[in-house]
């Protein structure tokens, strides 16, 4: 398979920034999409050329490093699925492939296609936490959790934090990673004493660091590999409520 890619290059936060254009051949159909660019950065790197900075990391679905914007389409076109587990037989052969990287006024670029997620750190420290000691893993069952709030706790808890949810909503807002950070931990029975301090402190932290505000348009959650879903912002918005009450 053939494919031209128009890919992002930037030296810096400060560059301004442009698409180049690569055209890379003898694709396989079965390829994730990081090693497609492998296979690109090892011909830069052989011509004496700089190779394209990407974020990687597991290449199994699961850290979130791997965050591209690809042909408009935070992680590519494939629903559920993270950019590194995205195969080229996803695309047509002999067709144009532009790769950018995250667009956030917080996602600084650090180079090419990375960009600088460490606002969802000052998010956790913020908040995203059990400060109570509550000693060593207690065994199985011990603490009884009604079954739809573990079910409920376990789907936030799938998120792997890749910041798709900041590039694919129109506002730039991170309120579906804030409000999965702050559910998984408020329906636990470890997470009630500062279940609404914590959502409160957790959104501050999210509109002083320059993420924009939820409208509700679901953007979010179409594009989430982890299909986070709306209602997690719903319970976060009510936890801000009562506190403010």
């Amino acid at each position: 398979m053939r494919f031209t890619l128009r890919i992002w290059r930037q030296d810096n936060e400060f560059d301004k920034g442009r698409l180049v254009v690569y055209v890379v051949d003898d694709i396989s159909p079965d390829m994730s999409f990081l090693e497609m660019l492998d296979v690109l950065n090892e011909r830069l790197i052989a011509e004496g050329e700089e190779p394209v900075a990407f974020d990687h990391d597991c290449r199994e679905g699961i850290c979130g490093m791997c965050g591209l914007m690809i042909n408009g389409v935070a992680h590519g076109p494939a629903k559920a699925t993270t950019t590194c587990q995205l195969h080229m037989r996803s695309f047509r052969p002999d067709t144009a492939i532009t790769i950018e990287p995250w667009r956030s006024g917080a996602f600084s670029v650090v180079k090419d296609l990375v960009v600088d997620r460490s606002a969802f750190d000052r998010i956790i420290e913020s908040g995203g936490y059990v400060s109570a000691p509550t000693g060593s893993a207690p065994d199985a069952n011990a603490i009884p959790v009604p079954k739809a709030d573990a079910d409920h706790a376990f789907e936030a808890a799938a998120c792997i934090g890749c910041g798709a949810c900041v590039a694919a909503c129109p506002n730039g807002s991170a309120m579906l990673f804030v409000a999965a950070k702050t559910t998984h931990l408020g329906l636990l029975p470890q997470g009630q004493p500062e279940r609404e301090s914590r959502a409160v402190d957790m959104v501050k932290t999210h509109d002083d660091l320059g993420f924009g505000g939820c409208t509700n348009t679901g953007e979010c959650t179409a594009i989430c590999p982890k299909g986070i879903p709306l209602s997690t912002i719903t319970r976060l918005n009510r936890d801000v409520l009562k506190a403010s009450v």
